[in-house]
């Protein structure tokens, strides 16, 4: 907790803090329900089959203010946002999602808007990281739209600021899952993006424009049964340095590796840190040592703190779950000095059993 007090004063530094507002303090509910921006605009979508309700879920969530920004990917077809915002204040009502940051970046087939949002890293300076891949309807009948890219907002105007093109770095094959931004200590800002398929983490230097990809051991490679989801945390010690842990969904351990020889390319190694008694769902950090986690179909939310081994009496249950709602991220919320995890019936949706919409809840850990 002291470490986490600690990074809530570092990282407000770039955060605009308002007057106090009534934050919800337990557990948020909301469905998929739109803030649309005329009665026209709705009309369009629903009578040419546009919008399926169903079709739409939330899968990663940032704390700024007292808003969240929401993904929502384009798993399947009928998904008109898939960058949004809900506001947390506490009104009884379930909250409806705006666009974010509006409607024109909405639009599919335009390359110069948000295709299909996958993940969202929201950095020190309340800049937010938007890693989006290109390709739409994944969970159907896959198609490439544009090109994948990195596209970053500045929150705190709501305007883009920063688009990168992994053209270059990726291959028709590539999927990409994640992504983290990191200020290294030469000043310059880097993101680092997760290929699954390729086995690799792509590393972009956002200050001077270059790129690289760094392909993951065939050891590590050989620990994975197929190589399904591959998710990385970046992890800030107490000397000041970073790393990322991360491991496949199907592996049977979890890794760790230095930042500084990501960014350089340079004496790159891998560490195992332990072997894994079951399939993990990374959800996230708090931001510091610690990192969040769920074992494949469990809904009970862990905390390891990772200066500590990766052993299960280092494991604390923070969340204990009903198996009917699964966290899919963990964020920090600076508001109320907690964590808060973003959860919904995702395996119903998986299964096109949800009926008319997606559950979801920000439940505060």
């Amino acid at each position: 907790m002291a470490v986490f007090k600690v990074l809530i004063v570092i990282l407000s530094i770039g955060y605009s803090f308002g007057a106090p507002v009534k934050i919800t303090d337990e557990k948020l509910r909301f469905n998929i329900g739109y803030k649309w921006p005329c009665e026209t605009t709705k009309n369009i979508y629903k009578n040419h089959n546009l919008f399926h309700s169903k079709n739409i879920i939330a899968t990663r969530s940032v704390i700024y203010n007292d808003d969240a920004i929401i993904a929502m990917p384009r798993f399947k077809s009928g998904v008109p946002v898939t960058l949004g915002k809900i506001s947390l204040r506490n009104n009884g009502e379930s909250p409806v999602i705006n666009a974010y940051p509006c409607w024109s970046l909405q639009e599919e087939g335009n390359c110069a808007a948000l295709q299909n949002v996958v993940d969202i890293f929201l950095d020190p300076q309340g800049i937010l990281w938007v890693l989006d891949t290109g390709v739409v309807n994944t969970l159907e009948k896959p198609v490439r739209k544009c090109p994948p890219k990195v596209v970053a907002f500045n929150l705190s105007t709501d305007k883009l600021i920063k688009v990168v093109d992994l053209s270059r770095l990726t291959t028709d094959s590539s999927r990409l899952q994640y992504v983290i931004a990191d200020y290294g200590q030469n000043g310059h800002v880097y993101i680092y993006v997760t290929d699954a398929e390729s086995g690799a983490i792509l590393v972009h230097d956002v200050t001077t424009g270059q790129s690289h990809s760094v392909g993951l051991p065939q050891d590590i490679l050989a620990t994975t049964s197929k190589r399904d989801v591959l998710t990385p945390v970046l992890i800030r010690r107490p000397d000041g340095s970073t790393c990322l842990i991360f491991t496949y969904l199907s592996s049977s351990h979890i890794y760790v590796v230095s930042t500084k020889s990501l960014q350089t390319g340079e004496s790159i190694k891998f560490h195992d840190l332990g072997q894994k008694k079951a399939k993990i769902v990374v959800l996230g950090t708090d931001n510091g040592t610690a990192m969040f986690f769920r074992y494949e179909g469990k809904s009970d939310i862990y905390r390891w703190d990772t200066s500590l081994r990766f052993v299960e009496e280092h494991f604390d249950r923070v969340s204990t779950g009903d198996d009917i709602l699964f966290a899919t991220h963990v964020t920090p919320d600076y508001r109320t000095e907690r964590m808060r995890a973003l959860e919904s019936n995702f395996p119903d949706f998986i299964q096109g059993t949800v009926g008319c919409g997606v559950e979801h809840t920000l439940n505060t850990l």
